[in-house]
């Protein structure tokens, strides 16, 4: 009983939130479509021309904000495990980047196998267990970043969603050398109450 319980408590938060009643309005996939649009205007990292990575994609938010501002000639590769309904401008990879397959595939789609920003909304399936949820989520943090290591072109940008706890300091000691700017950001649209926050690197400096 107090697992419906807990289903009913949080898809009626979800149906009167007031981000998921706008993101309706508005044409958006989700919630989340602000969270990057406050991040770009504020960082302007989506640029026409830009070439994008983005983690942990569907239902596809960040995508649509980002193909939109990259046109024209800009490009948006979408990766994620579970399926997601195509966008104009979008490469949508179902795939496992952790795997040797996804990440060929992925760097496959990239125009020389670079990018000029990585995005990463990634988190993991919550167990309800606190310090498993954050090692999971900092784990997850880590490969993004180890990721935009790999395919981000000098100068270029990383976006990726950490949570305070346990790893968070490491995480942005690792971060801060390798790029000119860092810095943690936390929009509108994410829930007061979480400990959600985002990592805004700019301007990278491969070693």
């Amino acid at each position: 009983m107090a697992k419906k319980t807990g289903k009913r408590t949080w898809m009626n938060r979800h149906v009167n939130d007031p981000w998921v009643q706008r993101s309706q309005k508005d044409g958006y996939r989700s919630r989340a479509s602000y969270k990057l649009l406050e991040l770009d205007d504020r960082h302007r990292l989506l640029k026409p021309g830009r070439i994008v990575v983005d983690l942990g994609a569907a239902p596809g938010g960040w995508a649509q904000v980002a193909a939109a501002r990259v046109r024209p000639n800009g490009l948006v590769v979408a990766l994620d495990l579970l399926p997601m309904e195509p966008l104009e401008g979008v490469q949508v990879i179902q795939a496992d980047f952790e795997e040797e397959a996804g990440l060929a595939a992925l760097i496959a789609a990239l125009p020389d196998g670079r990018a000029d920003l990585v995005l990463s909304d990634l988190s993991p399936n919550i167990s309800g267990v606190r310090v498993a949820d954050q090692a999971r989520s900092m784990g997850l943090a880590e490969l993004a970043r180890d990721l935009a290591l790999e395919v981000l072109r000098p100068g270029g940008a990383l976006v990726v969603k950490l949570f305070h706890g346990a790893g968070f300091d490491d995480w942005m000691a690792a971060a801060r050398p390798l790029f000119g700017s860092l810095r943690v950001r936390k929009p509108e649209a994410s829930r007061a109450e979480s400990r959600e926050v985002y990592a805004v690197a700019e301007d990278f400096r491969p070693a």
